[in-house]
C-alpha cells in the first residue's frame, strides 16, 4: 500500500519507469513547466488567470538508426510545450481533465510517441495543489481531427537579388508581417560567381551552399530575419511567428525525393518548400514563374 501511495504522488517519470512494458522505450520529460491560463468550472475562476504546473513524460519508440546529432531524427521537446500552448490558445476550458486529454492526444499524434503521462496542477486555489494526472497509450487514444483553420499555413516568399538589395527591403518585411501569417523567405544564387566543379552531384551541393550564403546575407539586412535549416527549426519558428529565411541544404539533401536536381533554381526550391509546408501562398517577384502546384501563387511586391 505504501508503495502504491508513493507512486500515486511520484513524478510521472518515476511512474512511467515503474509501469514500463517489456519492450524498450526511450523517455523525454518536461518538469515543472509553469503557465498562466484562465481555466475552471467555478464562477470565482472566471475573468482572471491562474498558474498551472505541467509535468509530462512521453515514452517514444527507440531510434532504429543513427541519430547523427540531428534534431530532425528525434521527437523534440517542443512537441510537448507546443501541445500545451496550442490547447491553451484554443480558448478557455472548465476542466483539467479536458485539457490533459487534449494535450495527450496532440502529443500522441507524433509518429514516435507511444505513451504519455500528463500531470496538470492548479497552484492558486488554496494552500495546496489541485491536480489531474492521466496516462494514455497511442493505440488507445483516438486522435482528434485538428481544426484546419487553426493550422499554421505560412507564406513562402521568394526574393531575388534585386529584392535583397532594395532600399525598401525592411518596408517589404513590414508588409509581409502585416499579413498576419508566418513568413518563410527563400533566395536563389548570389550575384557573385559560384565555383564550378566537374561532378554534377558535387556541383549541386556547392550551389546549395551558395544559396545559404545568400540567405545569411539577406538576414543581415533586418534583425527580424532568422536563418533556419532543419524541418524541426522551421516548424518551431513558424509557431513562434518568426520571419524565417530558409537555408536549403539540409532539408533538400535529407529528403529522398527532394528537389536536388533544382539546387541552382531558387524559385523551384521555394515552390517545393511551399508544397512541403502546405503554404497559404507562394509569393514571387513580377515575371518569375514556377511549374503549377497546389499552392496559390501571388506576385510580390504587390
Amino acid at each position: 500500500m505504501s508503495s502504491d501511495i508513493h507512486l500515486a504522488f511520484a513524478h510521472p517519470e518515476e511512474r512511467a519507469e515503474a509501469t514500463a512494458s517489456a519492450d524498450p522505450r526511450d523517455r523525454i520529460a518536461l518538469r515543472d513547466y509553469l503557465v498562466e491560463a484562465e481555466i475552471g468550472a467555478f464562477q470565482t475562476e472566471r475573468g482572471h488567470t491562474q498558474r498551472l504546473m505541467f509535468n509530462v513524460v512521453v515514452e517514444v519508440a527507440p531510434q532504429t538508426g543513427p541519430i547523427d546529432d540531428d534534431v530532425d531524427r528525434i521527437m523534440s521537446y517542443d512537441t510537448i510545450t507546443e501541445a500545451i500552448g496550442d490547447e491553451l490558445a484554443l480558448g478557455r476550458v472548465n476542466l483539467l481533465e479536458t485539457l490533459s486529454e487534449h494535450i495527450a492526444e496532440r502529443i500522441l499524434a507524433h509518429p514516435r510517441a507511444m505513451r504519455a503521462f500528463v500531470r496538470i496542477e492548479k497552484l492558486d486555489r488554496g494552500p495546496f495543489k489541485l491536480g489531474v494526472e492521466i496516462v494514455r497509450n497511442r493505440a488507445a487514444v483516438p486522435v482528434r481531427d485538428q481544426d484546419d483553420e487553426a493550422a499554421l499555413h505560412p507564406l513562402v516568399v521568394y526574393m531575388d537579388n534585386a529584392a535583397i538589395a532594395a532600399a525598401d527591403f525592411s518596408d517589404r518585411i513590414d508588409r509581409l508581417e502585416a499579413r498576419g501569417k508566418p513568413v518563410v523567405i527563400c533566395v536563389g544564387l548570389p550575384e557573385a560567381a559560384v565555383p564550378q566543379v566537374g561532378p554534377r552531384e558535387v556541383q549541386r551541393r556547392v550551389d546549395l551552399l551558395a544559396i545559404e550564403q545568400n540567405a545569411w546575407a539577406l538576414a543581415a539586412r533586418d534583425r527580424r530575419c532568422l536563418v533556419v535549416d532543419s524541418r524541426t527549426e522551421i516548424d518551431w519558428a513558424i509557431r513562434q511567428g518568426k520571419i524565417i529565411v530558409w537555408a536549403p541544404s539540409k532539408l533538400v539533401l535529407d529528403t529522398p525525393d527532394g528537389p536536388l536536381a533544382h539546387s541552382s533554381n531558387g524559385p523551384a526550391l521555394a515552390s517545393w518548400l511551399a508544397e512541403t509546408l502546405a503554404a497559404e501562398a507562394l509569393l514571387l517577384p513580377w515575371g518569375v514563374t514556377v511549374n503549377a502546384g497546389r499552392t496559390p501563387v501571388e506576385a510580390f511586391p504587390a
